[in-house]
């Protein structure tokens, strides 16, 4: 990832900030558990990219019992706020503080990365999907979720500003502003279009939209 956004301070109110910044979140994390147990077995194993926090892991592990995970995150803090909120399901977690490069080889039965991929330098956009591919089943599905809109102006800044503006509700508007410049910079936002694309050129086919909240948008893809 192009650098760790989330340690010391910025981790402590983690796992209350998505339900608020996310639009049906909580629903996000159903669609999910319902399209990965179309093609998913009873026993799957499952890698989540940027697992750090443990929402999904916990989410996840709550609706299937024989589900197993590792999930992989540059943050020591955020590992250690998912072995917090996913401690009951710590038998069937592994977590490793790293990259894609330091997930183990697999191969999984399928693949997540929630709320993740708009924190990865462009450049390393493609290879990290390329390494998701590689530690994959065929026809195991990949799901995406994440900030993505237009990136034309003026529609990449309209967008920019709504998304700060869902998020801080009531906020002033010289720190709204101040959010929306940081994230202009800070985040690598693609356009809907660019992430099919790359997902494909990775190695995944039958890529399809499944959520889109406001500035957040959803896929499902399968390794070919």
């Amino acid at each position: 990832m192009s650098q760790n956004f989330f340690e010391g301070a910025a981790v402590h109110d983690y796992a209350s900030r998505p339900a608020r910044q996310v639009p049906g979140f909580a629903d996000l994390h159903r669609m999910i558990i319902q399209l990965l147990s179309e093609r998913v077995p009873a026993d799957a194993s499952l890698l989540a990219l940027g697992a750090g926090g443990g929402l999904e892991l916990k989410a996840f592990a709550d609706a299937r019992p024989g589900w197993t995970f590792e999930g992989v995150d540059p943050s020591a803090d955020m590992l250690a706020l998912a072995r917090t909120i996913a401690a009951e399901h710590v038998k069937r977690i592994e977590l490793r503080q790293g990259y894609i490069e330091d997930a183990s080889d697999g191969p999984f039965d399928a693949a997540v990365s929630i709320l993740t991929f708009h924190f990865i330098a462009r450049e390393q956009r493609l290879e990290t999907l390329r390494q998701l591919r590689r530690r994959l089943r065929l026809g195991a599905p990949l799901v995406l979720a994440h900030i993505s809109f237009p990136q034309g102006e003026p529609e990449r800044s309209t967008w920019i500003a709504r998304h700060v503006a869902y998020a801080n509700p009531g906020t002033d508007p010289a720190q709204l502003q101040q959010s929306r410049d940081a994230i202009a910079a800070r985040l690598t936002i693609l356009s809907p279009d660019e992430e099919e694309a790359q997902m494909r050129e990775a190695g995944f086919g039958g890529v399809s939209l499944f959520y889109a909240g406001l500035s957040f948008r959803g896929w499902i893809a399968y390794a070919e």
